[in-house]
């Protein structure tokens, strides 16, 4: 197709603006689909990290907003110029920070006719096809999982009494759950309001993602009774059971009342597993409710070798796991199943005069409003469901498998090196190590040499690191799973990029 010169923002004299002109949504499509086709082939040559300030970009572009249209060409230079410049390339295959944030281009289409449609799907009559991909693609993920037939929307029975719904972030997983467990722990207290919430306790390990806390000041929990249980290298900084146990015990003499435990499979410092099989047990005793937090390694979790991290699930009440950090679907796409819906929907559901109609009268209908915080939602389900559906089975835990490999493959390069110590036993595809203090240098000099290590890795724009703080000790974080990455990224053997810029920096500062 030749190249349009297209204005689509301009109206003709006499005509109206149009701004979903067909021709227009053709040739701009075109453009942008160049645009990325061209992002993905460039990216391993930029900078990991853009060398910008803080206020840049004001800079760049206009400080008003233009009061005339401009060609889409010129918005396209504008983006290429001034935007891609100071973009962090979280795609970039030399990115081995945080956690991975992948994608593909099933993915990538799928968001595009999502976002055409533009559906607002809070109920089911607004959104039949949307709700329903939602509803089977969540239980497709989950048979993957091995999950119960209680997390199931629909069993060989007919419909199930649990279900699922895809929200925006694990922090929305832990809010809903949260304000579910709240409101029946205060039932069972015959409170009628929230008069006594002040008696409510939470738990979760120390290393739970920092979010959990957020969430739960969020929800009126007295900052009091957030209990932090401290963890150690004896349960490879895992939640210990016993801890656990002895905690709620004193809470509960002390006539607070457990209600909440958070569980984490693969904790954003370090890849720490909390045993969710023991934990579900403790909570048991004082009718807690359980949630799961498998954002990142919950995606593993679909191949048969992995499984065992949730072994328990079936005791829990609710787990959430992040496609789009490991599971090649784009932001945002968070999956919650929860063993009883009617625990969510009875903390969650409105219904005004305005959303009534047949189908949620006739109680057939899956309204997913009711499980979340706002109203409003996106077709985050056909994304997710293009990804399984083109992708299967077998090639999604093709792409876990080799992630691990090449996370394996750089610890032994590691250990391999005596200068270096492996902090925590690798989970998963994330290897925590950090320089070894051996002879005169202290600890503490040892971290400083990590940090100078890790600053001027990053600033070198040849690959990105992240750390964290072990046992007082400051770590390295080496994250695999961007989806362009591949074992030349590891084991490349000149220093002119990637992970082997990584060692042969740590050559040049610890000589």
């Amino acid at each position: 197709m030749d190249s349009v010169d297209t204005n689509p923002a301009a109206s003709v004299e006499g005509c109206s603006f149009q701004p979903l002109n067909p021709e227009d949504v053709r040739a701009c499509l075109y453009k942008a689909a160049d645009f990325i086709t061209d992002y993905y082939i460039s990216i391993e040559s930029m900078p990991v990290l853009p060398d910008v300030k803080p206020g840049y970009l004001r800079n760049e572009l206009m400080a008003s907003p233009p009061e005339h249209s401009a060609p889409f060409d010129v918005t396209m230079k504008e983006l290429r110029t001034s935007v891609v410049p100071g973009m962090m390339h979280w795609a970039n295959p030399n990115f081995f920070a945080f956690f991975p944030s992948t994608n593909s281009a099933a993915a990538i289409a799928g968001e595009l006719i999502a976002s055409a449609m533009n559906t607002v799907g809070f109920t089911w009559q607004a959104a039949p096809a949307a709700t329903e991909m939602e509803v089977l693609v969540l239980d497709w993920l989950a048979q993957l999982l091995r999950l119960p037939a209680s997390f199931m929307n629909r069993t060989s029975a007919g419909h199930g009494t649990g279900g699922g719904v895809i929200l925006g972030t694990t922090s929305e997983a832990m809010l809903v759950t949260l304000v579910a467990a709240r409101d029946a722990a205060l039932r069972r207290s015959g409170s009628n309001g929230v008069d006594r919430i002040t008696r409510l306790t939470v738990y979760a390990s120390n290393q739970t993602h920092s979010t959990f806390f957020k969430a739960c000041r969020l929800t009126d929990f007295d900052p009091a009774n957030l209990r932090s249980i401290p963890t150690g290298p004896e349960t490879d900084y895992g939640l210990d059971p016993a801890k656990l146990l002895e905690i709620m015990h004193a809470d509960f003499r002390a006539s607070l009342v457990p209600t909440y435990i958070c569980a984490t499979v693969g904790t954003t410092s370090s890849n720490a597993v909390d045993p969710v099989g023991a934990v579900a047990d403790v909570a048991a005793m004082f009718n807690a409710w359980v949630h799961v937090d498998a954002a990142y390694a919950g995606s593993a979790c679909i191949c048969p070798e992995f499984r065992h991290y949730i072994d328990g699930v079936e005791h829990v009440d609710s787990i959430s796991m992040s496609p789009h950090k490991w599971l090649l679907t784009c932001l945002d796409c968070t999956c919650l199943w929860v063993r009883n819906t009617h625990r969510l929907t009875d903390a969650l559901q409105m219904n005004p005069e305005y959303l009534k109609n047949d189908a949620t009268e006739s109680g057939m209908a899956t309204d997913l409003k009711d499980m979340q915080v706002g109203v409003g939602r996106r077709f985050r389900g056909l994304k997710l469901w293009m990804v399984m559906r083109t992708y299967g089975t077998t090639k999604l835990q093709e792409h876990i498998r080799s992630d691990v490999a090449m996370a394996k493959a750089f610890e032994e390069l590691v250990r391999a090196d005596d200068r270096f110590e492996i902090v925590v036993p690798r989970n998963f595809a994330l290897v925590c190590f950090r320089i070894r203090a051996c002879g005169a240098m202290t600890e503490e000099v040892a971290d400083e040499v990590n940090h100078l290590l890790m600053d001027r890795l990053n600033i070198s724009g040849k690959a990105y690191l992240a750390h964290t703080v072990v046992g007082r000790r400051f770590t390295l974080r080496f994250a695999v799973g961007s989806s362009m990455q591949e074992e030349r990224h590891v084991r490349r053997r000149s220093c002119n990029n990637g992970v082997h810029q990584l060692m042969c920096s740590i050559n040049y500062y610890c000589l």
